[in-house]
């Protein structure tokens, strides 16, 4: 029988959790992990291309894992591939607040960066399987507007209770945690489609190679790996910059990571819109344009007000930017393969490791402007990327 056309319209059963689920995340995050540049600056005495190539590692080894988690969970069902995720991150983050060394704190930074890297495009694969192609921009840029929320009070919150302070990373472990049991206990999505049979499905090795024989996919990979060393850890390379150069840095980064999150809020409802009518490809155009004329106000700002204006050109383009990728990547895939395309799209995570290594050794041994221009000169390469994947498509 076929499903009643009202059912068409009701929300998926498992896209409020994991939207709701993604909103708790961001804000554990926020509050906890956005300071450890932070941390490791002011009480491991760290210098900023430490920092930037000690926070990277993470995302190099989440990079790395990415393909294969991806793959997997094709096979043996997403909601257990992303409650083990939000597991490990429940351990790392209990880790990270007991730590009193630099080699278990740097141990446990790099399993939990893992593990964070892992979350997005496990969850990302899941809440497109449960949605409709015609809803699917819909529930990413709620999903996407969740994981922003936890930003507006999060670094209030770690500014509050102290930067990076022992009880935020326990409470932090129980979200992660709670996360983790609620989703697996929940609905029952299923894993891998039930019409096909299991000799047939490809192996995790072959389902690699079948993503990246997608030239589109590559270039894909490649555009957002330089995208994301420029906003997917910009708080490994801007923390340090304004601890050292600016008088109460520290605070004023908590003030622009509230920004960025109240700037999500408030801007995403009209973004949304504005991707359905000029198409994804448009959209990233503005939205890379918007960053790099954000890195160049970065680099000439000096005080608060600077910053501020800087940031909210800077999540302006990036709400622009990230659900367009997404939407790029989902329209070279299809159910059977979601999960390995998302998967290897993932690598694409490298660059947070690239961001804050080379934008670290470029602050440490050129200054602040140097890096500001790097990470412009990624933006504008990483555009050019995504034009050349596009005309593949065609």
């Amino acid at each position: 029988m076929a499903e009643p056309e009202v059912s068409k319209d009701r929300i998926p059963p498992g896209v409020l959790l994991l939207t709701v689920g993604a909103g708790f995340v961001t804000l554990t995050r926020a509050m906890t992990l956005s300071f450890l540049a932070v941390k490791l600056q002011q009480t491991f005495g760290l210098t900023p291309m430490m920092i930037g190539l000690l926070l990277g590692f993470g995302s190099l080894t989440g990079a790395i894992a990415g393909p294969f988690a991806g793959a997997l969970s094709d096979r043996t069902g997403r909601k257990v591939m992303l409650s083990l995720v939000l597991g490990t991150l429940s351990i790392s983050t209990l880790v990270l607040g007991l730590a009193e060394s630099v080699l278990l704190f740097s141990v446990a930074q790099c399993v939990a960066a893992t593990a964070m890297s892992l979350y997005g495009p496990i969850s990302r694969a899941l809440m497109s399987d449960l949605c409709t192609e015609r809803t699917r921009l819909k529930y990413f840029s709620w999903r996407y507007t969740a994981s922003n929320a936890g930003w507006v009070v999060g670094p209030l919150i770690g500014v509050g209770a102290g930067l990076a302070s022992t009880p935020l990373f326990l409470v932090g472990a129980c979200v992660y945690g709670a996360m983790a049991l609620l989703l697996y206990r929940s609905y029952r999505p299923a894993a891998v489609d039930p019409d096909e049979p299991k000799a047939l499905r490809p192996g995790v090795i072959a389902s690699i190679r079948e993503a990246f024989g997608n030239s589109a996919l590559v270039y894909f990979t490649l555009g957002s790996t330089l995208f994301v060393a420029v906003y997917g850890q910009w708080s490994a390379t801007l923390a340090p910059y304004l601890v050292e150069n600016m008088k109460d840095g520290a605070t004023i980064y908590a003030y622009l990571l509230s920004i960025n999150g109240l700037v999500v809020l408030t801007a995403s409802a009209f973004t949304r819109p504005m991707i359905e009518r000029v198409g994804p490809l448009r959209a990233l155009l503005l939205g890379s344009g918007l960053l790099v004329v954000s890195q160049l106000c970065f680099s000439v700002s000096d005080g608060l007000a600077g910053f501020a204006a800087s940031m909210v050109v800077f999540t302006l383009g990036e709400i622009l930017v990230v659900p367009a990728e997404y939407m790029l990547v989902d329209s070279i895939s299809y159910a059977k393969n979601r999960g390995r395309s998302f998967g290897a799209h993932s690598l694409s995570a490298v660059g947070g490791f690239i961001g804050p290594t080379f934008g670290g050794a470029a602050l440490e041994l050129l200054g602040g402007s140097a890096m500001f221009l790097l990470f412009a000169a990624f933006i504008i390469l990483g555009t050019i990327f995504f034009f050349a994947g596009a005309g593949k498509q065609r």
